[in-house]
């Protein structure tokens, strides 16, 4: 699957707004409702009865020609979806804390804090980044549209750490390039479950939609897209290791997906991790480190952040045993 999306770029959870999506349909799902087979292949959350809707209204093409949602995919099929601008929301400033690491007339980089979304969805209307970053700033970028101002890239809602938005267009320009192009530097902090016996290492490994549950993403060949992950041990707990993980690519729950699939999940996750051992409130990864070029200055810049007080707490007891 290719996405076109010219100056948006959203790594780890992506993009959601106006998009147009491009499948060529391989043999294993010859015959099956092109409804049904774009519902299962989306990135985005999106029902059967909806993307039903977007045929209807046109939004979908099947080798440049009109479908039906009754129509059973062939082999080769290249299938396009436009999704539609989504309707005029309101978006309410609010005086949230806003733990702000760097602010200039172009970018903004904030540690953000388990629990926040970053931008309003379904089910989370308030009390996201953005309701945030709209009290506290007058200015922000408008090319991610309404529901998603200044917003060039996200991190999972529990987890934390440094995300950096743009106070204007120019300056989205020039991020979402250096996020395309890989060269922005992040790196994080996560507690895994399991003694990780090298020092070192690279998963290299494909992520798409789990065919299974589609909420959920794993190492997969079918409609997926290439994902590389670096990491380095930290620390080691016996039973559990601290690693320093680089990402080269970003989609959406990486991290947490190639941790699974290699057998070491992280500590706390909801989704994806161990029903038993340590507990926490959410994954224990941490967006510890970010640097990036200054799209005004052209002068590269970096930033850190501490861990959180719950992941502190959790090594110390660890370190302790």
């Amino acid at each position: 699957m290719n996405r076109d999306t010219d100056l948006e770029w959203v790594d780890d959870e992506e993009a959601v707004q106006a998009e147009t999506y491009e499948w060529i349909v391989d043999a294993g799902s010859a015959k099956a409702r092109i409804d049904k087979y774009i519902t299962e292949n989306l990135d985005e959350e999106a029902s059967r009865s909806q993307v039903q809707l977007w045929i209807a209204d046109g939004h979908v093409s099947v080798n440049e020609g009109p479908v039906k949602s009754n129509y059973k995919v062939s082999s080769g099929d290249r299938i396009l979806l436009k999704v539609p601008e989504p309707s005029r929301v309101e978006i309410i400033p609010e005086d949230l804390p806003l733990e702000v690491a760097y602010e200039d007339a172009d970018v903004i980089v904030v540690n953000k804090p388990r629990g926040m979304v970053v931008h309003p969805a379904p089910g989370h209307s308030s009390g996201t980044l953005v309701n945030a970053l709209m009290y506290h700033c007058n200015d922000l970028s408008g090319i991610n549209g309404e529901l998603r101002p200044g917003i060039v890239h996200r991190i999972d809602k529990d987890t934390t750490g440094l995300i950096m938005a743009a106070k204007n267009d120019k300056a989205h320009a020039s991020l979402a390039a250096q996020l395309k192009e890989h060269s922005v530097n992040r790196r994080y902090l996560a507690l895994v479950h399991g003694n990780i016996s090298h020092d070192q290492g690279t998963i290299d490994a494909p992520i798409g939609r789990d065919p299974h549950d589609r909420k959920l993403y794993t190492v997969t060949d079918r409609n997926s897209k290439r994902a590389v992950t670096h990491f380095t041990v930290v620390e080691r707990f016996g039973d559990y290791s601290l690693l320093e993980l680089k990402l080269e690519t970003g989609r959406t729950h990486q991290i947490r997906v190639h941790m699974k699939y290699i057998g070491y999940p992280l500590v706390g996750d909801p989704v994806y991790g161990k029903s038993k051992g340590i507990k926490l409130n959410g994954q224990a990864l941490h967006a510890a480190v970010l640097g990036f070029v200054h799209p005004s200055s052209g002068e590269y810049m970096e930033f850190s952040a501490p861990m959180p007080d719950d992941m502190e707490e959790l090594l110390s007891i660890l370190r302790g045993r």
